[in-house]
């Protein structure tokens, strides 16, 4: 029996974004932080933010906890706009706070090319930081528009880069 090969035509999506995201568990209250955002990530996604495409949900692993999603957004401005509305933007400026016992990261995609990623509080190396050097999220490093080059002005971030490191 051959096999049935299917494609998807994406020309009508050509400013395409796809976002992984995960949260791995680092520390026992870790779990809590993780059970109590579950619910409110599924209710924010629920709500059809302009420009989210598709969610689904992933589990990278069970020990240690480590879950996340896959995101299709029609466009970066849309991804960017509802990253910095809330629930998401209270949601990372407490994270930016106390990582509640976890770690975050996301690595993003783009259609028209470039690739960006952030690792907070992961305590042994994930996806693109097994084989890529990192450095710190400062400076041009620490807005995922400047990271990807993707030009234009970012706007205000969630957490400045002076009040995260205190200078």
């Amino acid at each position: 029996m051959s096999v049935e090969r299917r494609t998807v035509d994406l020309s009508t999506y050509p400013d395409l974004v796809v976002i992984y995201l995960g949260m791995r568990v680092n520390a026992w209250r870790g779990l809590k932080t993780l059970l109590g955002l579950g619910p409110q990530i599924e209710k924010s996604w629920k709500a059809k933010p302009e420009g989210l495409l598709l969610h689904e949900n992933l589990v990278f692993s069970i020990v240690p906890v480590h879950t996340g999603m896959r995101q299709y957004w029609r466009d970066f401005d849309s991804l960017e706009q509802w990253a910095r509305s809330e629930p998401h933007r209270i949601w990372w400026q407490n994270f930016l706070r106390d990582s509640g016992g976890t770690g975050f990261w996301h690595e993003t995609y783009f259609m028209r090319g470039g690739i960006e990623a952030i690792y907070d509080d992961m305590h042994a190396p994930i996806g693109m930081q097994k084989f890529a050097p990192t450095r710190p999220a400062r400076g041009p490093m620490f807005s995922a528009r400047t990271r990807v080059g993707g030009g234009g002005t970012a706007p205000a971030p969630v957490v400045s880069e002076a009040d995260l490191y205190g200078k």
